[in-house]
């Protein structure tokens, strides 16, 4: 069943995308999404999905102009949905693969669809990939200070006990920081790039309000 599929190499992604574009929405590959839709092109486009593959797109919206999407996405499978009173449903995706947007295509449906390529991503399909290579003990510090200054709490042991691709890209989904910081975050190359672009945007963030010192 497509429903089922493990996307084991990028071939076997499809080169066609129905997109959701949504400023602010980071996805990133092994992390969830939740989604309320309720707009009736993509409550379609969602029931299209679901009869299909499964496979919805998230790209954000450029600032400036609100029919501009950003050129980098990812690709993410409908987990988890249900169905609300008013016409809303409740839908949860798992991120797959980031891509880069081609070209838009002309479709008669109400929702964008485009032509993209995986290429530059095949790397996401590795789970944990270059987790080696993270500073993990540089990021900790630096979420405690993050915590400690804006006075909230966190369950340590969980954080401690958590995958570090999981960690670093939870992290980043939860950011608090604006579309094109997150999508700086989104096209970072590696996980250990996006480590430190976390933590240099924290640190930023911080500093500016006379937070914290930078860390070492």
């Amino acid at each position: 069943m497509k429903s089922l599929k493990d996307y084991l190499k990028i071939e076997e992604l499809p080169p066609k995308l129905s997109v959701f574009p949504l400023p602010g929405a980071l996805l990133l590959p092994r992390t969830q999404l939740p989604l309320n839709i309720f707009e009736p092109r993509y409550l379609e486009m969602v029931d299209d999905a679901l009869s299909d593959n499964r496979l919805i797109a998230m790209i954000q919206t450029q600032s400036e102009k609100k029919d501009q999407l950003f050129k980098v996405g990812c690709v993410g499978k409908i987990v988890s949905y249900s169905e609300l009173t008013n016409n809303r449903m409740l839908v949860t995706l798992s991120g797959v693969c980031r891509f880069f947007v081609e070209q838009e295509l002309e479709v008669v449906t109400p929702y964008r669809q485009f032509q993209v390529s995986y290429k530059e991503f095949s790397n996401d399909l590795l789970k944990g990939f270059d987790e080696e290579n993270v500073n993990r003990e540089k990021l900790q510090i630096c979420l405690k200070k993050y915590l400690d200054y804006n006075n909230l709490d966190v369950d340590w042991e969980s954080i401690k006990n958590s995958p570090t691709e999981l960690l670093v890209n939870s992290l980043c989904l939860l950011s608090p920081y604006r579309p094109e910081e997150k999508q700086a975050l989104l096209e970072a190359k590696t996980l250990s790039e996006r480590n430190e672009i976390l933590i240099a945007m924290t640190e930023m963030s911080m500093s500016s309000e006379g937070g914290t010192e930078q860390i070492q």
